[in-house]
């Protein structure tokens, strides 16, 4: 996989990955890749990340359902961030944040503090068990 050597990995061996709703394009998330995960988003086209809380591999939504498909993967002209084009899954409208909202872009800077822009969908309580 020689594809994988391309890439510019921090001293962690991961690169940060930004996900992008393909027919919106509203960017939904920030996460973090390794090899492994990368290799495998490629290989199922569904998107793994890997958890640096966890240590570990992170399929998103093993535990909430809301996965996402990969239609394109690409890469920053530095070869250190990647792009995932996606479609987020598993409710309507998708949701991308552990908050239970679209985006984790949900707070916006205005007249010095940050305001929340974005409901929330679905409760997480609900959402994780």
């Amino acid at each position: 996989m020689s594809w994988l050597d391309d890439i510019h990995w921090d001293a962690q061996g991961l690169v940060p990955v930004i996900a992008q709703e393909q027919s919106t394009g509203d960017i939904l998330m920030f996460a973090w890749m390794n090899r492994e995960a990368l290799a495998k988003t490629a290989e199922t086209g569904r998107a793994v990340y890997y958890s640096r809380s966890r240590g570990k591999l992170w399929a998103k939504g093993e535990e909430s359902g809301h996965v996402q498909t990969v239609h394109e993967i690409r890469m920053d002209c530095d070869n250190d961030v990647l792009l995932l084009k996606i479609t987020q899954l598993g409710h309507d409208p998708g949701i991308a944040c552990h908050t239970g909202r679209h985006s984790c872009f949900f707070q916006k800077y205005e007249n010095g503090g940050w305001i929340t822009v974005e409901p929330v969908l679905k409760d997480p309580a609900s959402i994780y068990k």
